[in-house]
């Protein structure tokens, strides 16, 4: 809990605490009136169904599940990452305390673009990310960011972080980086067919034994929740 150590506090509705899209700024008593002008001045509308929905996930949030969730997302990121390290990816800090981790795709002779591309190509969604000083600057960056929350949600543990580790580490030692008519780098990299048509097989497999939503079966049919 940083409240009791941080004079200002920022985080999201939807990804932290899994709500609906929006985010949060507390402060402590001598900066609010700081903080009440600037905020309104970048908020949107207050949309009432929004409101109700970070209602429910600010009660869900102070339930024992929602913190097994929590512990179970630092435990699937560090899982992959000891995994990531174990295939011989490198990541920027070693490892991971979090539910985010860095790796560096300098060594697979990427930049974070042509890593994003390839990896999006083979189902697996991630972000590219500067590191520090990073060679490549912002926007072709030198590295992919991943985080654990989205895979946690749908029911994924450490045996499915390991598996995707594998998948990443596959695509990117099976890519090779394209290059422009005057010989730059360019913002996409090839990965070899097969590779690529493999782990895009296991990945659509995966996701169908953790559907994101179970109550709707294979024709889109909505099926009532059991109760208990």
């Amino acid at each position: 809990n940083p409240i009791p150590y941080a004079h200002i506090v920022t985080t999201t509705t939807h990804k932290t605490l899994r709500g609906p899209r929006g985010g949060m700024v507390l402060c402590t008593k001598e900066l609010k009136e700081a903080v009440d002008k600037g905020c309104p001045m970048v908020l949107g509308g207050p949309l009432p169904h929004v409101i109700a929905a970070k209602a429910v996930s600010f009660k869900e949030a102070g339930t024992p599940d929602f913190q097994r969730y929590a512990q179970n997302i630092v435990d699937n990121a560090q899982e992959m990452a000891e995994e990531l390290v174990r295939l011989g990816a490198t990541l920027f800090t070693g490892g991971t305390d979090n539910h985010l981790l860095v790796i560096d795709t300098r060594p697979y002779g990427l930049t974070g673009r042509q890593a994003e591309g390839v990896l999006r190509e083979a189902k697996l969604t991630v972000s590219r990310n500067t590191l520090p000083q990073d060679p490549n600057g912002p926007w072709y960056t030198s590295g992919v960011r991943i985080g654990t929350p989205a895979t946690t949600t749908l029911g994924m543990g450490k045996e499915e972080m390991r598996q995707i580790a594998k998948w990443i580490v596959k695509i990117l030692t099976h890519t090779k980086p394209l290059h422009d008519s005057k010989g730059k780098s360019s913002a996409k990299g090839l990965c070899d067919q097969e590779t690529l048509q493999h782990v895009q097989g296991g990945v659509l497999e995966l996701l169908s034994r953790f559907p994101l939503y179970p109550q709707l079966d294979i024709e889109g049919t909505w099926t009532q929740p059991k109760t208990t």
